[in-house]
């Protein structure tokens, strides 16, 4: 009966591994659709998941580690797509006398712009990088990043240090994964629009994700930087108790339009 058991298990584990880390993101996306206020949820959050998890994927093909951690970065890579398009969706319905932004150039057919001058994609404004107006230029940043990133694997996959590197970066990236929204906590002294269930979902989910590192003997990486992810989440934490018992007086923006507190 053991056996079976423990097969039972190794499964349940392994599908909370592959489906766990996006379930804090469920409340989050239907809080966003139900109250079309996208302000509370930085997307710079989703910016560093998708970065993370790309070269998670690319680290795969140097280090072929458990097949569960491939699929979790898959499906979360959908999950923050999804986001995005829902935030954008929202941020722009609700801004008024909307400039349009985009990632690559600006199309001089578009309507909404007036004698836009001809971009190419290494002409976009920095200030309003990941700041777009269509859900489009985000995916064609993602993209132009997997090939970028792709191509530079492709040519070095031979060499051990650039692998155990672009393992190092990807995990570390991902451990990165709670500064946004704790900067942006920081610079509102609020954390009031932030899901809370969210962040605790964050911090047992990421708990429990560097125990099944150790003991499955994942790459020293993982395990590392899932340590310092539960520290960040646990700051965050502390955010929401401090700001909600002790309110300080939020910091004026408006001499920082391209500032984290807009998404």
């Amino acid at each position: 009966l053991l056996v079976p058991a423990r097969q039972l298990v190794s499964w349940g584990a392994a599908g909370a591994m592959v489906f766990g880390g996006v379930v804090p993101y469920v409340p989050q996306y239907r809080d966003i659709r139900r109250t079309q206020n996208a302000e509370g949820f930085s997307t710079y959050v989703c910016l560093v998941l998708l970065v993370a998890n790309i070269l998670r994927i690319l680290f795969w093909f140097g280090r072929r580690f458990e097949s569960p951690l491939l699929w979790q970065s898959i499906i979360m890579i959908i999950t923050m797509l999804l986001m995005l398009k829902l935030c954008t969706e929202v941020r722009v319905s609700n801004e008024l006398n909307i400039k349009r932004r985009s990632f690559a150039a600006a199309d001089s057919k578009d309507e909404e712009i007036k004698a836009p001058p001809k971009r190419s994609y290494l002409d976009f404004d920095l200030n309003y990088f990941w700041h777009w107006s269509k859900f489009t230029d985000y995916v064609q940043c993602v993209l132009t990043f997997t090939g970028v990133t792709g191509y530079v694997t492709y040519l070095w996959l031979d060499s051990t240090l650039f692998v155990e590197t672009l393992g190092f970066l990807a995990v570390f990236t991902e451990a990165m994964l709670g500064v946004p929204q704790l900067y942006r906590n920081y610079q509102n002294r609020s954390t009031e629009g932030m899901s809370v269930k969210m962040v605790l979902m964050w911090t047992s989910g990421d708990t429990f994700k560097t125990v099944y590192f150790i003991l499955n003997q994942a790459p020293f990486q993982f395990s590392i930087c899932g340590l310092l992810q539960v520290f960040v989440d646990i700051a965050i934490l502390l955010q929401v108790y401090l700001y909600s018992y002790y309110p300080q007086k939020p910091v004026s923006h408006t001499a920082h339009p391209a500032s984290t507190k807009a998404l």
